[in-house]
C-alpha cells in the first residue's frame, strides 16, 4: 500500500489503528450492525479530512477477520480522499460489493474515472450505482460534476438542482449549485448558495475556497482575506487561499508583493492557465520579459483560441525585440479584419524594422485609421475539404465541427457552415457554447435576430463576458439600444468587476445624455488602469 510506509503519517495511523482494532470484535464476530458502526467511524473520519484514520481502522477490521467486500466501498473512497487513486481502483477492483456499498463503490469508481478524464468510464460507474441508490445526492453532485466536464451545462444544473432537494444541507450539492449559479447568473447571485453549504460546514476547504474566489471577483478584498484566513486555518496545506492573496495584489499594482506570494505555491498552479496568465503577467511588470514569453507561450499553445493570451505575448515579444518571432507568429492575425489597431502597430512596426516597408505602411496606415467591422470568423490552418473528412466521422462533435465550420466560413460558405453549426447546437442542447456558435454563424450572415435568439438560448445555462458581448452588439443591430443598456447594467450588478460591461456601456453613454454616469464608469475604468472609448 503506498501510503504504509509513509512516516509523516505513522502517529495519526497509530490512533488510526487503535480505533480499528476496538471497533474489531463486533465485524470479525459477524454482527452487520457493528459492520455498520464501523463504516459510520470511517465515513465520519473521511467527513472530518482524516482519511488515513479511515483506511487504516478499514484494513485492521478486515485482518481481523471482517467482510472484505462489506468494506471495500469505503476503503476505496479512504483511498480516493488521500488522492491515492491507484490504490482505490485496485481495492475497488479486488472483489464485489455487498448490497448496501455498491452504490458507494460504484460512485467511488466513477469519481476516479473521472478524475482522470475517462468521461465515458464515470456515466458507466455512476449509471450504475444509480441502480442501487438513485437518492445519493453525494452521487447527484458527481453526475453534475461529470454533465458540467462534458460540456452539458444545461444537464449538470439539472442534476446539481436535483442534489439539493434530496439533501438541502448537504454542502457539496449547495457548493456545486453556487458554482453553477455562477456561471449562469452572475458572481453576486452565487454568493448565499457558498453561505448556505458554510452553515452546514463552516469548516469545508472547498466551498471556503469557492466562497473567497467569488468574494475577491467582486471585488470584496477584505472580506475575501477574511475567508482567506479561515482555509488558511483549516487546511494549512492549501495554496488556494495564496493564490488568490497573490491575485488581489497584482489588481492592486503591487508587483513584487504578488510575485513573491504566487512563488509560495510552489508547482501546485503550473499548469492552471489562470496562473499562468498570472505569472506571466507579474514577470512582464517586474522586466522579467524573457520568462513572461515562456508563460505567455506556453499559454497560447495550452490555448490557441485565447486572444487575451496572445495578445500579451504579442507585447512580450515587442518589448524583447523579437521581431522575426512577431511576424511569423502574428502576421496571420493583424491580416484579419478584426486586427485590433495595437496589433496592427507593433506588427507593422516590427516588419519596418526588418526592412519589408510596403507591408509596414499597410499595416500602420490600418493602425492609425481603424475602420469598425462586424463579426469575423477566427483562422483556421486547413481547408474546408481538408477538414470535411474529420467532421464526417464525428459532426456532432465540437473538436471536429469547430474547425470545419470555421473553414466554411473563410471560404464563404456561410450557409453549409450554418447547416453544421445548427447540427452541433442540436446534438448538444445543454452547452452552451453550441448555441453561441450557431448565433455567431447568423450574426456573420446577417440575421441578428436569429442570432440573438441563439445567444438568448446559450445565456439561459452559461451568462458570462462572451455571451454579454454578443446580446449587446445583437440588441443593438436590431435597434434595441435601451434593452442592450439594461441588460448590461444588469450583469454590471452582479459581476462589478467586469471591465467588459464597464467599456460596453461607457462607449455608448459618451457624449450623450447620462453624463453622471458615463463618468463614473470611466472613474471605475481608469482605476483599473483602462480607458473608456467610443463605439
Amino acid at each position: 500500500m503506498t501510503c504504509s510506509s509513509n512516516t509523516t503519517f505513522s502517529i495519526k495511523r497509530g490512533l488510526a489503528l487503535s480505533l480499528g482494532l476496538l471497533a474489531l470484535a463486533g465485524p470479525a464476530a459477524g454482527g452487520e450492525t457493528a459492520l455498520e458502526a464501523l463504516r459510520a467511524k470511517a465515513q465520519a473520519a473521511i467527513e472530518r479530512r482524516d482519511p488515513v484514520s479511515a483506511e487504516v481502522m478499514l484494513r485492521a477490521a478486515i485482518r481481523g477477520g471482517a467482510s472484505e467486500d462489506g468494506l471495500r466501498a469505503h476503503l476505496g473512497e479512504a483511498l480516493l480522499a488521500e488522492g491515492d487513486r491507484i490504490e482505490a481502483r485496485k481495492v475497488l477492483d479486488g472483489g464485489g460489493f455487498t448490497p448496501e456499498t455498491g452504490a458507494l463503490g460504484w460512485r467511488v469508481r466513477g469519481q476516479i474515472a473521472l478524475a482522470e478524464g475517462n468521461l465515458r468510464g464515470a456515466a458507466t460507474a455512476f449509471d450504475e450505482a444509480l441502480k442501487t441508490n438513485p437518492r445519493d445526492a453525494d452521487l447527484w453532485v458527481a453526475i453534475a460534476a461529470l454533465r458540467f466536464s462534458g460540456g452539458e451545462q444545461a444537464q449538470s444544473i439539472e442534476a446539481a438542482t436535483r442534489a439539493v432537494a434530496l439533501d438541502p444541507r448537504n454542502a457539496r450539492a449547495l457548493a456545486f449549485r453556487g458554482l453553477l449559479i455562477r456561471e449562469q447568473y452572475g458572481l453576486a447571485a452565487a454568493l448565499p448558495w457558498f453561505e448556505e453549504g458554510l452553515k452546514a460546514r463552516p469548516d469545508d476547504p472547498a466551498l471556503l475556497g469557492e466562497y473567497a474566489a467569488t468574494l475577491g471577483d467582486m471585488g470584496q478584498y477584505r472580506a475575501m482575506l477574511i475567508v482567506c484566513r479561515k482555509l488558511a486555518q483549516v487546511d494549512p496545506k492549501n495554496p488556494r487561499p495564496l493564490f488568490l492573496q497573490a491575485v488581489m495584489a497584482a489588481r492592486a499594482g503591487e508587483t513584487d508583493l504578488a510575485r513573491s506570494i504566487l512563488q509560495r505555491t510552489g508547482n501546485n498552479f503550473r499548469d492552471m492557465p489562470a496562473a499562468i496568465l498570472l505569472s506571466g503577467v507579474l514577470e512582464y511588470r517586474a522586466g522579467n520579459i524573457n520568462v513572461a514569453v515562456e508563460q505567455f507561450d506556453r499559454l497560447t499553445r495550452m490555448q490557441p483560441d485565447n486572444l487575451e493570451a496572445r495578445k500579451m505575448l504579442l507585447r512580450a515579444l515587442a518589448r524583447q525585440g523579437s521581431d522575426r518571432p512577431i511576424t511569423t507568429r502574428f502576421d496571420a492575425d493583424a491580416a484579419q479584419p478584426w486586427a485590433a489597431p495595437y496589433t496592427l502597430r507593433l506588427v507593422g512596426q516590427s516588419w519596418q524594422r526588418l526592412g519589408a516597408k510596403v507591408r509596414a505602411a499597410a499595416y500602420l496606415a490600418r493602425a492609425a485609421a481603424p475602420t469598425p467591422h462586424g463579426p469575423a470568423p477566427l483562422p483556421v490552418d486547413d481547408g474546408a475539404s481538408v477538414l470535411a473528412v474529420r467532421y464526417a466521422d464525428a459532426p456532432n462533435q465540437a473538436q471536429m465541427a469547430v474547425p470545419y465550420i470555421r473553414a466554411l466560413l473563410k471560404e464563404g460558405r456561410k450557409d453549409e457552415a450554418q447547416v453544421a453549426a445548427d447540427r452541433l447546437r442540436d446534438a448538444n442542447p445543454g452547452a452552451a457554447e453550441a448555441h453561441l456558435l450557431a448565433g455567431d454563424v447568423r450574426a456573420l450572415r446577417g440575421d441578428s435576430a436569429g442570432a440573438l435568439d441563439d445567444y438568448e438560448t446559450g445565456a439561459a445555462i452559461r451568462f458570462n463576458e462572451p455571451v454579454l458581448q454578443r446580446m449587446d452588439a445583437a440588441l443593438r443591430a436590431l435597434g434595441r439600444a435601451r434593452d442592450a443598456d439594461a441588460m448590461t447594467s444588469r450583469y454590471l450588478a452582479q459581476n462589478p468587476q467586469s471591465l467588459a460591461a464597464m467599456k460596453l456601456l461607457a462607449a455608448v453613454w459618451q457624449g450623450g445624455a447620462r453624463g453622471d454616469a458615463f463618468a463614473a464608469v470611466s472613474r471605475a475604468l481608469a482605476a483599473r488602469g483602462q480607458v473608456a472609448k467610443a463605439q
